[in-house]
């Protein structure tokens, strides 16, 4: 695959510019026109005997990831981006790799004057629409992590779906200092790096606060099995935390307050 169309000169000066400009230049990066995801591309690399770290950069996904199996809409214009890592953490964790990383991207974003939020888990949101989103997958093996895959997506000037934001048009009318994709690449790859740093530094007790706010959800209305509910929190293990009120369809049920999803 060429890499036509995208500028490693950008890129890496833009690296420069963070204080761990000598870390985040010593990753690898392998760019690509068009691959599945580069998700999927980085873990074939490594199956291939590739280093880590690693990361990969697509100018478009034909089959790139979202949660919950979803399908992440990847046009030409966005940017897909993914960091591969070795770990050694609990197998239980894996939910703070997301957590994390999102909060890292989100909050250099905001360094860099984009109001992003954070919808749970792994969504960046700008002015109530979706800007974008993390896909975290690992490998496990004898109840730790060994490897994991960091990705994400981020919409610049691709094509959205209604619920959907471009961030170019935004930058581009407050003229903020986010002119290119490079620029943004390297942004989101920055991001990655620094959240997992700081929690490998400090834990998730070090990356929640931060997380929480950026909380896109607090005092988001749900219900759950019959009862209605005001979004509180999340809890250290990933969890959505939810506080329950009366039953509105199931007057025999006794709803718990404080409850996890």
């Amino acid at each position: 695959m060429s890499e036509t169309g995208f500028d490693r000169q950008i890129y890496e000066t833009t690296l420069l510019g963070f204080p761990e400009a000598a870390a985040l230049l010593a990753i690898p990066l392998q760019v690509f026109a068009v691959v599945s995801s580069t998700n999927q591309i980085l873990w074939e690399l490594l199956a291939a005997g590739q280093g880590l770290p690693l990361a990969a950069i697509a100018l478009q996904q034909t089959a790139g990831r979202g949660q919950w199996g979803r399908q992440w809409q990847s046009d030409l214009g966005g940017i897909y981006l993914s960091l591969a890592l070795k770990t050694s953490l609990k197998a239980e964790n894996a939910t703070h790799l997301t957590l994390a990383s999102a909060w890292g991207v989100a909050s250099l974003l905001r360094e860099f004057q984009v109001p992003v939020q954070l919808k749970w888990p792994n969504d960046f949101i700008l002015q109530g629409r979706k800007l974008g989103g993390i896909k975290s997958e690992t490998r496990v093996q004898s109840g730790k992590i060994q490897q994991a895959v960091l990705g994400i997506g981020l919409n610049w000037r691709n094509s959205t779906p209604p619920t959907g934001i471009q961030l170019y048009p935004f930058v581009a009318h407050h003229r903020l200092p986010i002119t290119t994709a490079e620029t943004l690449s390297a942004i989101a790859l920055a991001g990655l790096w620094r959240g997992y740093q700081s929690y490998q530094g400090a834990g998730i007790e070090g990356i929640l606060p931060g997380y929480l706010t950026l909380f896109a959800n607090q005092g988001q209305k749900i219900e759950v099995e019959g009862c209605p509910g005001v979004v509180v929190g999340v809890t250290p293990q990933g969890e959505l935390r939810v506080r329950l009120g009366l039953p509105v369809r199931l007057p025999k049920f006794v709803c718990r307050r404080g409850r996890s999803l």
